[in-house]
């Protein structure tokens, strides 16, 4: 739903219908165009606020989350601002179960929009601001315990399906109108995965010729078959090395495509400096991503993809030096 010359009731209703933009600075020199969604333009400055939606508003629906009930999920951050939102609007108390591997701007951010904040210790060898899988483990069984104790509704991004609804009823939608159904190609960094299969599904509905490749961290491309070298890498919200994605459907899939830490910075920072889009780690390597397809594969045609969250949620890391 369009937001444009109306009065809305709240921000929840500022979520979603975020502008397409052609990143034409950054393809002057390439055969194709990349078309990149601002999703960090959302209330909670990430493309999670779509799915946090989609959750609340389903459990509400059919009877899994009652008025007053507490809501518990894990987070790197952008889906538990995204709750945060949504929980505060609606009334429910929520809490927020993050690493302490991820940016404090995100656990600031929760706190000042009334969650509660849990932090979990990371492992002993891993590296401040370098989530791992072991990392999640530890915050899924601290997520379980506060669930159990508080007797409260888990807004489970990696396994309900209201992460894969928010994107194929609205994200890929918006994509196909937008692009006037122009895109030939679309790529997105693999977080719990609803990103990737709400929008493939949606834009292979539309045209079955459009290629869609799932983006992975360098040395952490467990989804693409291979053994993980490099747990402890740099890109915030995925790469966990988990398999067990219930939304990633093999039809989905055209082809597989890893991202160093150092691309993924490289191309976060030329989004900045040449289109005026400030955004984060996983942003970068969705660009240097679609960058590499438009090399190869996809030469001459037009790629899709998201901005997955703002640059601001980084200002305590290296990715803005």
């Amino acid at each position: 739903m369009s937001r444009e010359n109306f009065l809305i009731p709240s921000a929840i209703e500022a979520i979603g219908s975020t502008p397409l933009v052609e990143l034409s600075r950054i393809t002057k020199n390439l055969d194709g165009k990349i078309l990149a969604k601002l999703d960090y333009l959302n209330p909670g400055f990430s493309k999670k606020d779509r799915i946090a939606r989609q959750i609340i508003e389903d459990a509400e629906e059919n009877g899994e989350l009652n008025p007053g009930q507490t809501v518990v999920e894990l987070t790197s951050g952008n889906t538990g601002t995204g709750l945060a939102i949504v929980c505060a609007v609606k009334g429910y108390p929520f809490v927020a179960v993050m690493s302490k591997g991820n940016s404090s701007e995100r656990a600031r951010m929760m706190r000042a929009l009334g969650a509660e904040v849990v932090l979990v210790d990371q492992l002993p060898n891993s590296v401040p601001g370098q989530v791992s899988g072991g990392d999640l483990e530890l915050v899924e069984i601290k997520a379980q315990k506060l669930v159990k104790e508080r007797k409260a509704f888990r807004a489970d991004q990696f396994q309900l399906v209201g992460n894969f609804r928010a994107h194929y009823l609205q994200t890929g939608p918006e994509f196909i109108k937008q692009s006037k159904g122009k895109i030939q190609g679309f790529c997105d960094f693999i977080g719990t995965g609803g990103t990737f299969a709400g929008c493939a599904a949606a834009l292979k509905e539309h045209d079955p010729s459009i290629k869609c490749f799932i983006v992975e961290p360098k040395g952490t491309a467990v989804l693409a078959g291979k053994i993980v070298t490099n747990p402890n890498h740099r890109i915030q919200g995925g790469g966990y090395s988990m398999t067990d994605l219930p939304y990633l459907k093999t039809e989905y899939v055209d082809g597989f495509i890893e991202i160093s830490d150092e691309e993924a910075i490289k191309r976060a920072r030329q989004l900045a400096q040449q289109e005026g889009i400030f955004a984060g780690f996983s942003s970068g390597a969705n660009i240097a991503a679609a960058i590499q397809l438009l090399k190869g594969p996809l030469k001459g045609k037009t790629i899709a993809t998201t901005i997955n969250d703002s640059g601001l949620k980084y200002l305590s890391t290296d990715l803005w030096e």
